[in-house]
């Protein structure tokens, strides 16, 4: 009876001691508002955000027409009877944006600079082609000719079905047999991409972002709670000469990782680069110094390791979904649309592709480096003015 009673008394006191030690646990979850929002709004928001990103489709992409049928008449390709026009009004409007040109060279350099996504050409005698043929079946004269940029495959392949889908609308019941061909076989870029190709520029962007985004973050929690960012303070630097003394190596690991990725992808994938590589290199650090800077100004929010701990994933997720590295900002639901226009690897990654996938140069790019220019000088300012704030505190 003794020992029953020890005994009971030892799990009595060691259950006391974890109720005592959950109990403070708790207490200081509670207290901590901005942990206790972070664990219940980020679970919500992130499952939003996968719904979302893998329930949408592509939409709203950009289109040029060539059309030179003269129908069934020997007038303009914009008479009512013609076929081509029907095939063009059963284009689905949610996933292409039609606009029209009179030059197939003209249209194609549109797409070279980036204002559209495919140039669909109809030949002058599509129409006649199209019931004149023996047989109702197709020939050279009703040959839809669709020139894609297959550097993306999700928009290309979206353009190509949709093209079909109003293909068929429209010559069914005209004969057993389609008598139109689509000619899918000239892309304007990514004639043999390969996955792997489309997903470097992606991958390389996401790992840089995470990399430096990280380790600034990381890094800053980590000085303030061991005392060395108020020496820092301290010593004779200013904020701007700190924030620009940890963007130096920032870039340059940057670079260097790109360089990694890159050699990689060719030795083990047998990835194509068409572009200039110092470009790439260029974009890189340009990135790196942006997630630097970025990273320093979340840092000023944490106040202990767990903050970032909690927020670095979700910052992650939110860039994985909706910054174009996994899927194309075509596919994302306009409600979010806007947030992939505020964050900096969404251009990053399309600087990338631009030049690794189809040898683009700066005349391609200046609105991406543009915009991660102005990224840089606005993360880099408010990194400065967060660490006054916090050397004023």
């Amino acid at each position: 009876m003794r020992f029953s009673s020890s005994l009971n008394w030892r799990i009595a006191l060691r259950l006391d001691r974890i109720v005592v030690v959950t109990t403070r646990v708790l207490r200081d979850l509670i207290n901590d508002k901005r942990t206790l929002a972070i664990i219940f709004i980020t679970p919500i928001v992130t499952m939003a955000l996968f719904g979302f990103a893998f329930g949408n489709c592509v939409s709203d992409v950009p289109v040029i027409v060539v059309n030179k049928d003269v129908g069934f008449s020997r007038v303009s390709s914009h008479t009512a009877d013609s076929i081509s026009n029907k095939i063009i009004a059963n284009l689905d409007p949610k996933v292409v944006k039609v606009t029209y040109s009179d030059n197939v060279n003209e249209a194609i350099d549109r797409v070279k600079h980036g204002e559209a996504y495919a140039v669909i050409v109809f030949p002058e005698q599509f129409s006649r082609s199209v019931y004149t043929f023996p047989g109702n079946q197709s020939s050279s004269g009703a040959t839809i000719k669709v020139m894609v940029d297959k550097s993306n495959v999700d928009v290309s392949e979206a353009i190509n079905g949709t093209v079909n889908d109003a293909l068929f609308k429209t010559v069914q019941g005209v004969a057993k047999k389609s008598p139109v061909d689509i000619d899918t076989g000239d892309p304007i870029y990514g004639g043999n991409m390969k996955l792997i190709d489309f997903s470097v520029p992606g991958m390389m962007t996401f790992s840089l972002f995470v990399l430096t985004t990280g380790l600034a973050m990381i890094s800053f929690v980590e000085e303030r709670t061991s005392g060395t960012l108020n020496r820092i303070f301290a010593s004779p630097l200013s904020e701007s000469e700190t924030v620009v003394g940890y963007a130096i190596p920032f870039s340059i690991i940057g670079a260097m990782t790109s360089v990694i990725l890159i050699v990689v992808g060719i030795l083990a994938f047998h990835i194509t680069i068409i572009g200039n590589v110092l470009i790439v290199f260029a974009i890189a650090s340009l990135l790196a110094i942006v997630s630097q800077s970025l990273g320093i100004l979340l840092s000023s929010t944490a106040r202990r390791m767990i903050h970032v701990s909690l927020t670095a994933p979700f910052l992650f997720l939110v860039v994985f979904l909706l910054s174009g590295i996994i899927f194309p900002v075509q596919a994302i639901p306009y409600p979010l649309r806007p947030v992939s226009y505020i964050l900096p690897p969404t251009y990053a990654v399309d600087a990338f592709r631009a030049v690794i996938l189809k040898g683009g140069g700066l005349d391609m790019i200046w609105t991406d480096v543009l915009a991660l220019c102005a990224f840089a000088v606005i993360f880099l300012a408010l990194a400065t003015w967060s660490l006054k704030m916090r050397k004023g505190g």
